[in-house]
Order: C-alpha cells, then sequence, then structure tokens
C-alpha cells in the first residue's frame, strides 16, 4: 500500500478499516515529499484588488525562484491564492476549503475584517497563520500563538503620522476613518496618538465602503478649519475623499496609510495626489543601496516586472520569512514545528530590515517612514 501522499482524513478512514499505518508513513497536512501546500484567501477582484494583486506578485515572485533553485530542504512552495473580493463569508468559504484540503497553513490572507473572520475557525483546525496583510491591532492579540504578523500595525502607521504632523507644528488635525473594522482600529489608534500629545481631533467623519458619503464627510472636516487630515481609508473612499477636500480647499495637507500606494491608486488621483503624504511599512522599492531592495529587484526583473512598488516589495519579504521559517522548521516539517521555527527568529536580518517574532500576534517588525506622491503622480521619499 501506497501512503505516501495520505491526508489526515484518508489515515482516518484506513485505520476505521482496521488497517495500520507506520509511524513514518502518517504526514502532516499539506507536506509532501516535494511539496509544502500554502493556503491563501486575498483580494484580487472588488474594491482592493489592485492592492492584493501587487502584494501578491511579489510573493509569487519570490517562490518562484525559490522553486526554481530547489525549494525548501527539497520541497517546492505551492501557495495556493484564491480570490475572496474583500468579502469575509467568501474568506470564510476558502478557508473551510483550505481545511478540507488539508493545507500546512495560511499565508498572506488580505483585510481586516477578513482576517478577523477567519482566525477563529483558522485557530479551531490548528492551522498557523503567516503574514497577513493588515495592520489591525485586532489581530495582534497576546493569544494568537499561532499567527506571525510582520508588517508594521495601522496604530504603529497612525503614530507616526500624528508624530510628523505635531512635530512640524500642526495641532488642528481632522481624521476620516473608513466604517468598517479596519477604519475604526486606525480611528482608535490616531486618537490615542493624539491623547498622548494632549490633543484631540478638531473634527472626526466616517466614509461608508462605497464613497456615497465622502462629499458630506469632507464638509464636516473642512468646517472645522483643519491644519491637517488623516486618512483612514482603502480604496474608493480615500480616492473620493482626496479629491473633494482639493476641489473644496486646496493645499490642505493630508496624509494617508501604505494601503493606498497602489499604481491604480496614484493614477487614479492623477494631479489631485500631489502632495499627499503615505506610510510606507518596508523600505522604499527604488532604493537599491539596501540588499533586500536588490536582491528584490533583481528577482522582479528576471520575472518580466519593470514595476516596482512597495506593496510588491511587502509581499517579497512575506514570502521570504515564511520560506526562512520552514526551512528551519527541517525537512521532518510540520505545523507545530514550523510555530516554534517562526518564534525562534529573533532579529533576523532580511537585507536591511530586521524582523523578530515573539509569542502571541505582535508585529515582527515596527518599520515606518513617510513617502510623497510628486506631481508625476510618484512616491518619493
Amino acid at each position: 500500500m501506497n501512503t505516501k501522499h495520505f491526508n489526515r482524513r484518508q489515515v482516518a478512514a484506513v485505520l476505521g478499516a482496521g488497517l495500520l499505518l507506520p509511524v513514518a508513513a502518517v504526514a502532516q497536512s499539506g507536506v509532501a515529499g516535494d511539496s509544502i501546500v500554502l493556503g491563501q484567501s486575498t483580494t484580487l477582484t472588488g474594491p482592493l484588488g489592485d492592492l492584493g494583486q501587487e502584494v501578491l506578485k511579489g510573493s509569487k515572485v519570490y517562490f518562484d525562484a525559490l522553486n526554481a533553485k530547489g525549494g525548501v530542504n527539497g520541497r517546492k512552495v505551492v501557495l495556493d491564492s484564491k480570490d475572496d473580493a474583500y468579502d469575509a463569508k467568501k474568506t470564510i468559504e476558502n478557508v473551510e476549503g483550505f481545511i478540507s484540503a488539508d493545507v500546512l497553513a495560511l499565508f498572506g490572507t488580505f483585510g481586516t475584517p477578513n482576517n478577523e473572520a477567519l482566525i477563529p475557525v483558522a485557530q479551531k483546525a490548528g492551522l498557523p497563520l503567516l503574514m497577513p496583510f493588515t495592520g489591525a491591532p485586532s489581530i495582534r492579540k497576546p493569544e494568537y500563538r499561532n499567527v506571525f504578523n510582520l508588517r508594521a500595525s495601522y496604530a504603529d502607521e497612525a503614530d507616526k503620522l500624528i508624530q510628523h504632523l505635531t512635530t512640524i507644528g500642526f495641532k488642528r488635525i481632522g481624521i476620516a476613518y473608513q466604517n468598517n473594522s479596519f477604519g475604526k482600529e486606525v480611528l482608535a489608534a490616531a486618537n490615542e496618538s493624539l491623547e498622548q500629545r494632549k490633543l484631540k481631533a478638531v473634527a472626526v467623519a466616517s466614509v461608508e465602503n462605497n464613497a456615497s458619503d465622502a462629499a458630506a464627510a469632507v464638509t464636516k472636516l473642512l468646517a472645522a478649519q483643519p491644519d491637517a487630515l488623516v486618512l483612514g481609508l482603502a480604496g474608493k473612499p480615500t480616492i473620493e475623499t482626496i479629491k473633494m477636500v482639493n476641489k473644496n480647499r486646496k493645499g490642505l495637507q493630508m496624509y494617508a496609510l501604505s494601503v493606498l500606494a497602489t499604481a491604480g491608486n496614484l493614477k487614479a488621483l492623477g494631479d489631485d495626489g500631489t502632495g499627499v503624504a503615505i506610510a510606507q511599512v518596508v523600505p522604499f522599492p527604488n532604493n537599491a543601496v539596501l540588499p533586500i531592495v536588490r536582491e528584490y529587484q533583481q528577482a522582479m526583473k528576471a520575472a518580466g516586472h519593470s514595476e516596482f512598488s512597495h506593496l510588491s516589495l511587502e509581499g517579497y519579504i512575506n514570502a521570504k520569512v515564511a520560506a526562512e521559517g520552514l526551512r528551519r522548521a527541517g525537512r521532518g516539517l510540520t505545523r507545530e514545528s514550523l510555530v516554534t521555527a517562526m518564534q525562534s527568529l529573533k532579529n533576523y536580518d532580511v537585507g536591511g530590515m530586521e524582523v523578530s517574532f515573539s509569542r502571541g500576534g505582535a508585529s515582527a517588525s515596527r518599520f515606518v517612514e513617510l513617502t510623497v506622491i510628486n506631481s508625476q503622480g510618484k512616491l518619493v521619499k
């Protein structure tokens, strides 16, 4: 009997039939002799599809290059990516499918509401979650032993924006936030950062996911005569809010989170994007002084990609760190050994950016820097 590729359910069926398997034949879910399968539910269509596609591009470039060199400990990494269109219900469907298919772990799952929904399901099934794409504090709870966040949190990004604004003398700060869990957590983080500096937002306004109330939100914000606006928004709400602000008060300083920095968003903004500041959680993708950026650029070019972005670099770094965890887990790879290996990554230098995981879901990186959109619609430091 060939038991090499039995999954958990097949093993149970055989045991139920009264047949005994050698211990060595009972393989870990998602691990075969020549492959390791990771499951990913991400947004490839819908309101934030361009973000998901860009991050996935970087991850695929890394894994493809790694597999071309033999993979991890002789196994190729298979990334099974499924579109959820930023719909949390679809995310759960995808994750339940991955559980049925017995993947080793989840990787790069996209979105705050999506990850909030999937984590309890993944935890119950014993699935490790590697590098979810969200900066939400709700995904970084101490009890989330199997969740490994890499990127700095939205709280880190918001604090960096508030720190910068107050350092340059701005005290009348308004906040626009998306009316979902992502936006509300950005709002809470920004308010906390302001409170630490003995300040309060002069105005706060929410914007729906479809941006239908962007005009009303901008009217409310501008009525308070702010010096600057912090935008806890993603996708269409960001675009519409920025355009509406410029229409009514050209030149008002606006500061956004890293999720704004897609080629599609910059193009959609056009001239309205000029001067908007954006927080970033990975190094500048054109700064080839850093080893990780040089490595990323070379891999992207080899894969036929000539455009570099923070988002695809983030996807590349996510994949590189996940691969290091898989490597450290050894040839006898299991979910438990992967969790232990990920926790062992302390002061790990990916090439100019250091990451350190710990027990619980805390971010392994606190890296945040600011970029600005120039008059040509390009990001500059």
